[in-house]
């Protein structure tokens, strides 16, 4: 009974409207990106997130009249939610991210004096080929395993959030991405988001160097 409850939030925070600036409806799809991802969300909170299954399970639940108007199960396909996913990642997943993040911290009015940077590993099965085939995202590799499985491909995944455990930026580097390398990429995001009242950024000894030091002491950052 908590998917209703989700849906208020996430209706709360606007966050397929916001979704639909970066992604545009089009004519020829019944459903737009901003509402497929609300469909997203609800079916990986239900458990149940295989994006051929996601259509069925909604309905099961009786959330499917709740997403939108004369909408079917039909509609939410495991083509088109694919197509909601590369369309996102095609916008800048970090610019999508960042956008929904500031928008929360406005409307439920949350402080950000103090920022928190890490990084972890995804460790992935199977064949990968050396390049994407979509330009610019994070390509499977062998590098330092954040689990200890030094012998699978992975990606990096970089998460910034609040003090208060609220994620405000996110990026997924390559495999063999190192922390000294993402970090201050990392602080140079977190600077461009414009948060005010920020007293600092907490960090691992990663964010200790000169490039991140120069661009805090440029915000007043500590």
């Amino acid at each position: 009974a908590h998917l209703p409850l989700v849906l208020g939030v996430v209706r709360k925070l606007n966050v397929a409207a916001l979704i639909d600036t970066f992604c545009p409806p089009h004519p020829a799809h019944v459903l737009s990106c901003g509402r497929g991802v609300e469909a997203l969300l609800l079916a990986i909170l239900d458990g149940h997130h295989a994006l051929y299954k996601v259509g069925a399970r909604l309905e099961e639940r009786g959330m499917v009249a709740l997403l939108q108007p004369s909408l079917t199960h039909a509609s939410l396909h495991d083509y088109r939610l694919g197509q909601i996913l590369d369309a996102l990642f095609a916008a800048n997943l970090n610019r999508v991210f960042g956008a929904i993040a500031l928008n929360a911290l406005e409307i439920y009015a949350i402080p950000t004096p103090w920022l928190h940077q890490d990084t972890t590993t995804i460790t992935l099965y199977g064949a990968y080929e050396d390049e994407p085939k979509t330009p610019g995202a994070p390509r499977p590799a062998y590098g330092h395993s954040k689990d200890g499985h030094d012998d699978l491909k992975q990606v990096l995944l970089s998460l910034g959030v609040s003090s208060d455990g609220l994620p405000l930026r996110m990026g997924a580097r390559d495999g063999n991405t190192s922390d000294s390398t993402e970090t201050p990429v990392a602080i140079e995001e977190y600077l461009a988001l414009g948060l005010e009242g920020v007293r600092g950024i907490v960090a691992d000894s990663k964010a200790y160097g000169k490039r991140t030091l120069g661009l805090c002491l440029e915000q007043g950052v500590g």
